[in-house]
């Protein structure tokens, strides 16, 4: 057997035989080390041995074999490594792991990559580990042929950037033949300079991912061997340790892709759902994989590119799409519990200003409010209040929700381009039979959309945050103070709307744009950048505010609902209620908030509340053609005699 073991932060192998005890490998660990360092034994003791991922700590009396597998990963921590007031926290520090182990296990549908076709779902998809990656025939046939016409070119002794010369401003640097290996793993190292926390493993998957799909285009000379060694990293989950700053979005996000370079280079850290984190010689050697070995610019080729920027994006437009649809329906339960009409959505107004957008969510809030379809007793309570028309909260959701959707959709488009862009530089041109240089690498596209997402899917908590007052201000809802039944003993959603608006004042400065900025580098050689790493960023982060807000806001409604018993809602939003009521049950007196604020939010990051409401919906556009108008205060008057036109439900058009 073989065990890769850390103490004091360094990595290394250790044989052993199976039916050792624990105890003997921690003392033989120790004398390895002093070996390595050449330092002289000291009077040092094991204080334990753990399992590097968890910190689990093993009995000194067990057999390896019980309580090991081979390759595994282990740190020895000794009596020195403890913590103490002055000296900080004991050396072993355990990262929380982003990926179950069984996510990754699990994959074994295969998604087969050219460059060409992938889309943002997909990359998800990839994050959270429900594919393998192989390349497609005609893909490796396009990497064979650059790859061999750029080393033809190298044969051949032209000046080329960055494959002949330096970098940057050293572009005009030519570099010695023998010495071009060198070029690009010194390229790799020193440009491996990011800072900050690591991406998690579900997001660098993603990078990974979505650098072999570029790569796969055939345009960035890689060689087949390497590009096979990065897939094999990506279905075997073992993951460089990759800072999220650090990139200027041109060229490329180079610090970034230098670090997950590294780490296939065998430097570095890395991720795996067997060790955690941990030396990445050692974790790409327990896995059974090779680190790569760099030629003629294949440092370039890996690190060129706007991945980072793309990945990020493509996870901040899926879920804001997911938001968008399920604000719809929050907004919709929202005014249902406020005694709202449902007239501001009728089509005529919405045929006048025809946005694609605001058409859509109007349609959907007819699905789910009160109709022939879907009656609501409580809409029915106050059909003949005096009330002649709704807060702008209320009744200007289809206009402001409608542009965040249609945002979201312009911007899925651009970043889906990018996913399937080749973003390096050079490039490639096989049937040209040359190399050119360019500036694909700028991150321009991505970041412009990202910083416009922002602003679009803050507005879904900017209005969800005013409806959250009205749910819990009783002068606007006649529904008791903050949502609780014993107002003064207890507060109820008092400070859950603090949160909220906590959320979406930060929001306000995450939105400003951060593609607006440029700062020169590269000593003027690259003087115009997109700042893309940090429009992405921030993206994220709001698209997770907007997400936490509105769950809020889902809570305080279901709360109001509940003051209205024993009336009913619609069909639909009943079923949404009921969904919440699965993970936060009706608040009767104060409890502790935020676990129900996380269960809901995770409610809408799964999509659940889109998939519960989404049949009634559909029923709702089969059975009705024409659309349920209610005689309100807000309905004008008509000649005596005169009725709204009523739509026939299914069985109705059956039986005339």
């Amino acid at each position: 057997m073989k065990l890769s073991v850390r103490i004091r932060g360094d990595w290394f192998a250790v044989p052993c035989k199976a039916n050792d005890k624990v105890r003997w490998f921690g003392e033989e660990s120790l004398k390895r080390y002093y070996k390595k360092h050449n330092i002289e034994e000291k009077n040092e003791k094991v204080f334990e041995v753990r399992k590097a991922k968890g910190g689990a700590i093993l009995d000194p009396d067990d057999s390896i074999k019980d309580v090991l597998d081979d390759n595994d990963f282990v740190t020895v921590v000794l009596h020195s490594c403890l913590s103490s007031p002055i000296t900080g926290p004991a050396e072993p520090v355990y990262l929380e792991e982003k990926i179950a182990t069984s996510d990754v296990s699990l994959a074994t549908e295969y998604m087969s990559v050219d460059g060409n076709s992938l889309n943002a779902d997909d990359l998800v998809r990839l994050g959270k580990g429900h594919f393998l990656l192989r390349l497609t025939p005609e893909s490796e046939t396009a990497v064979n042929k650059a790859r061999a016409l750029l080393e033809d070119i190298v044969n051949q002794n032209k000046v080329v950037y960055g494959i002949t010369t330096g970098f940057g401003k050293f572009a005009r640097t030519v570099i010695d033949k023998e010495k071009l290996v060198e070029l690009q793993e010194n390229l790799i190292r020193s440009h491996a300079a990011g800072v900050g926390n690591p991406l998690s493993p579900e997001r660098t998957r993603m990078l990974l991912a979505l650098r072999i799909n570029v790569l796969a285009k055939g345009y960035s000379g890689i060689s087949l061997t390497n590009l096979k060694k990065y897939i094999a990293a990506f279905n075997a989950s073992c993951l460089p340790w990759v800072p999220e700053k650090g990139t200027v979005g041109a060229s490329g996000d180079l610090a970034p892709l230098s670090h997950l370079a590294l780490g296939m280079m065998g430097e570095g850290k890395m991720w795996s759902p067997r060790s955690g984190w941990a030396d990445a010689k050692y974790v790409l050697e327990s896995n059974d994989l090779e680190p790569i070995s760099l030629g003629p610019k294949e440092g370039l080729a890996l690190i060129n590119g706007t991945q980072l920027i793309t990945s990020l994006g493509a996870e901040a437009v899926e879920r804001a799409g997911a938001i968008c649809r399920q604000a719809d329906i929050i907004s919709a339960l929202s005014l249902e519990v406020l005694k709202g009409t449902t007239r501001a959505f009728d089509s005529n107004i919405h045929h006048v200003r025809p946005h694609p957008g605001q058409a859509k969510v109007a349609r959907r809030l007819r699905s789910l409010l009160h109709s022939d379809t879907h009656p609501s007793e409580i809409a029915e309570s106050h059909r003949f209040c005096d009330r002649v028309q709704d807060a702008y909260t209320l009744r200007c959701s289809p206009q402001v929700h409608g542009i965040s959707a249609d945002t979201v959709e312009f911007v899925r488009g651009v970043i889906t381009t990018e996913i399937n862009s080749a973003t390096d530089n050079p490039m490639v041109f096989v049937d040209q039979q040359e190399i050119i240089s360019g500036g694909n690498f700028h991150g321009e596209y991505p970041a412009k959309v990202l910083d416009y997402l922002a602003i679009a899917v803050h507005e879904l908590a900017n209005i969800s945050e005013r409806r959250i007052e009205r749910l819990v201000n009783p002068a606007y809802s006649e529904l008791p103070a903050f949502l609780t039944p014993d107002g003064g003993l207890n507060s109820g959603f008092m400070i859950a709307h603090c949160t909220a608006a906590a959320l979406v004042s930060e929001n306000k400065v995450l939105c400003h744009p951060a593609s607006v900025d440029s700062l020169t580098t590269s000593a003027g050689t690259e003087d115009h950048v997109s700042m893309g790493g940090f429009a992405a960023r921030k993206c994220v982060t709001v698209v997770e505010h907007v997400e936490q807000v509105l769950a809020i806001e889902l809570l305080a409604a279901c709360q109001a609902i509940e003051f209205l018993r024993p009336l009913k809602t619609t069909a639909p939003l009943e079923a949404v209620c009921k969904l919440v009521r699965t993970v936060a049950a009706p608040w009767t007196k104060d409890r502790y908030m935020a676990p129900d604020i996380d269960a809901v939010t995770k409610l809408l990051q799964e999509e659940k509340v889109w998939f519960t409401a989404k049949p009634y919906m559909e029923n709702y556009h089969a059975a009705q053609d024409i659309e349920t108008r209610v005689l309100s205060p807000t309905t004008a008057m008509r000649k005596e005699g005169s009725a709204p036109k009523r739509r026939k439900v299914a069985s109705e058009r059956k039986n005339r």
